[in-house]
């Protein structure tokens, strides 16, 4: 989102932070120390999406006094979503010894955890820290990692009853998934598993490994089911995003999506809430840490607002009336 779009309390808290900061370059040029960042990101540089998530990092922190080639440095590395492929950059980056490192989403986390035990790590948009090992707690992360989490597990309950109120004579759903670059997705599946059983429906669930295999996992669920999908979150489905949303079009399957950013490419519905928050928030810890607070001192942070997105011109290029009571509680509706 926009630095023009932030809402008025965040962009006046900003404001007071920059006022407060504003002899920082002057002092750098002077000979102060410049700071350095290093940014791993689960996405290509190429992904649109990713892009507006790095925007939406460096636009506060600028407001908040640290400007990029001035009083700080900062290293962006990309190299997609697999894990695998992250932990040469990951090691590049630590290598360049920087103050604090920003790792965006689950796979970056992995790398540079990996990479690093003393470097502080702030991470944004990671489901499950504490299940996944990176913090001990939410309160008290105890390690050199903290930063802003994703997702209630129990979300997943949500994504089937919207499904559902779609296609309301549906009995069997596909969900994909993908373990390298979501380990977490293990725990969505109860909570599918219970809210389909409660609407009659059955749960499809598929794993993909490889972005080749994407196309061709949904072309089977949608032969198997006759009611729709459920993309789980991760990395490489968001970097597939585009490839997912055209699959499901020419389907004709109706598709719940978990993060906004999907509908506004053209997706059907999604629950979830703005990734971009979560870079934005991040920015304030990695401010704070540059100051001299200790990572194991700021807590661990969740979401708190979701929002239930529809576009209504996909719903009609699938033959598909939008349920009143669906379009009530809708957040935003794309038209």
């Amino acid at each position: 989102m926009p630095f023009d779009q932030l809402h008025r309390r965040d962009f006046i808290t900003l404001l007071g932070g920059a006022a407060a900061t504003l002899p920082l370059a002057a002092h750098a040029q002077r000979g102060e120390r410049v700071r350095r960042i290093g940014v791993l990101m689960s996405y290509v540089e190429s992904d649109s999406e990713a892009q507006q998530q790095a925007r939406a990092f460096s636009q506060p922190l600028e407001a908040l006094g640290w400007t990029d080639g001035s009083n700080i440095t900062v290293d962006y590395r990309w190299r997609g979503p697999s894990p695998a492929q992250l932990e040469a950059p990951a090691v590049e980056l630590v290598q360049l010894n920087p103050d604090v490192l920003l790792a965006g989403a689950t796979p970056a986390a992995i790398a540079l955890k990996n990479a690093t035990r003393s470097i502080p790590i702030v991470f944004a948009n990671v489901a499950d820290p504490v299940g996944q090992g990176f913090v001990a707690s939410l309160g008290q992360p105890s390690g050199n990692m903290s930063g802003f989490g994703a997702f209630e597990f129990s979300i997943a309950g949500k994504w089937v009853q919207g499904l559902k109120e779609f296609v309301p004579a549906a009995t069997e759903i596909g969900v994909i998934v993908n373990p390298e670059t979501a380990p977490f997705y293990g725990k969505f599946l109860p909570f599918i598993d219970t809210a389909a059983r409660l609407a009659g429906i059955k749960p499809n669930i598929a794993t993909v490994h490889d972005p080749a295999q994407i196309a061709g996992t949904i072309d089977k669920l949608a032969r198997e089911s006759n009611a729709g999908l459920i993309v789980l979150p991760g990395a490489q489905f968001t970097t597939a995003k585009e490839l997912i949303i055209a699959t499901a079009a020419r389907l004709r399957l109706p598709a719940m999506y978990p993060y906004t950013y999907w509908v506004k490419s053209g997706g059907l519905i999604s629950y979830g809430f703005d990734a971009q928050d979560m870079y934005r928030r991040a920015a304030s810890y990695v401010d704070r840490i540059l100051r001299g607070t200790r990572v194991q001192e700021l807590p661990v942070q969740n979401p708190v607002n979701f929002e239930l997105v529809i576009n209504l011109k996909t719903a009609k290029a699938l033959g598909l009336d939008v349920p009143p009571t669906l379009l009530a509680r809708a957040d935003e509706v794309i038209e």
